[in-house]
């Protein structure tokens, strides 16, 4: 039973502030395990409502807790879950306790703590992640509350500020990317191994510029833990065309642009890969952006003429190029937060749902 008085809200996290992309690889969670990682949060003393945020650049765990709960029992499950040892995790996360965590949860929302600062993909995440705490009936009124105002924030910071003025958008970084790489991006032919958030935003924005050769694929045509929708279907969607997972390999060479975002643990596509697709390609180059946690290609096939290969941390730093004019928005908007959180935690200790 959840209760609603004399709690405090707690957070865990990892992401880009504090981590690396290989430290990322190591703490976030595959989706397959999400289920059974759920489970040993219920098991924690005092824990009473939770919520986890898993995303390619995130890793946290939201927490509505009573008298009884340690903040290090939650340090502990999840060192041991993800079998790293705690000394590292504890240099690569983050601890954020009552007003704290609404503020952060606000910069979350609103896209002012993302790796590309005001981007719009975080806040569909942050409401997946939401909907699945509810379904699993482990999100009571106190999380219900906490991100109802998240998204509201959210929604003001976009309205009311200029923090995602410019390419803030994945899917329109990579498109300039294409640009400065090939001329023009109408004549690029993409490829997109995976269907989550990320790949539906790059598709979109390529079509948006006259691309015509879109191709999906991915690693099963049924349920994909990341969005919810099968290749086949995000094809479809955009006119595209629907590739059998275990043919792109051999058609690699057709395309100029590969997207790989898979929830594999492993590389799906190595050096000896890339150097046969080249083979097949002389003189054009080869633009492949890897954006899975952990990482789908072997980092080594940048070493190899003609490939232009960018991860998560490298493109974010092509978005953030613009961030020098829009830093007063920024600076205007989390002032604004500072103060929305802060006047939610006051009304929410008022009411006594914490203490």
């Amino acid at each position: 039973m959840i209760g609603e008085n004399n709690q405090s809200l707690h957070l865990l996290g990892s992401s880009h502030q504090v981590a690396d992309l290989s430290a990322r690889e190591q703490i976030s969670l595959p989706p397959e395990s999400i289920d059974d990682f759920y489970h040993g949060l219920g098991q924690i003393t005092g824990l009473n409502e939770y919520l986890l945020l898993n995303t390619c650049n995130r890793t946290e765990i939201y927490g509505a807790t009573e008298g009884s709960f340690s903040f290090d029992s939650l340090h502990h499950y999840l060192s041991n879950f993800r079998k790293i040892e705690p000394e590292f995790l504890n240099q690569h996360s983050y601890h954020r306790s009552n007003h704290e965590v609404v503020n952060h949860l606000f910069k979350v929302t609103s896209g002012i703590d993302s790796q590309m600062v005001g981007e719009t993909e975080i806040l569909g995440q942050v409401k997946k992640a939401y909907e699945d705490a509810c379904n699993r009936n482990v999100a009571g009124k106190m999380l219900n509350r906490l991100f109802q105002k998240g998204f509201q924030a959210a929604k003001w910071a976009r309205t009311n500020t200029g923090i995602s003025r410019g390419q803030v958008n994945l899917g329109n970084v990579l498109c300039e990317l294409a640009r400065r790489i090939f001329g023009k991006v109408s004549s690029c032919r993409l490829l997109v191994v995976g269907a989550g958030e990320v790949a539906e935003s790059t598709i979109e924005a390529f079509k948006s510029r006259g691309s015509q050769a879109i191709t999906v694929t991915g690693r099963t045509f049924d349920w994909c833990p990341l969005c919810r929708r099968k290749p086949d279907e995000l094809a479809e969607k955009f006119g595209g065309f629907a590739l059998s997972y275990d043919q792109f390999k051999d058609s690699m060479h057709l395309f100029d642009v590969i997207l790989t975002s898979t929830s594999s643990a492993q590389s799906i596509i190595d050096f000896a890969d890339i150097q046969k697709t080249i083979g097949k390609r002389p003189n054009q180059p080869l633009f492949l952006i890897d954006a899975s946690v952990p990482r789908n290609i072997d980092e080594k096939v940048s070493k190899i003429d003609n490939v232009f290969l960018y991860n998560m941390d490298d493109v974010s730093t092509i978005a953030n190029e613009n961030l020098k004019s829009r830093i007063s928005e920024v600076d205007r908007c989390k002032g604004a937060l500072a103060r929305r959180a802060q006047k939610l935690w006051e009304q929410m200790t008022q009411t006594r749902e914490v203490s």
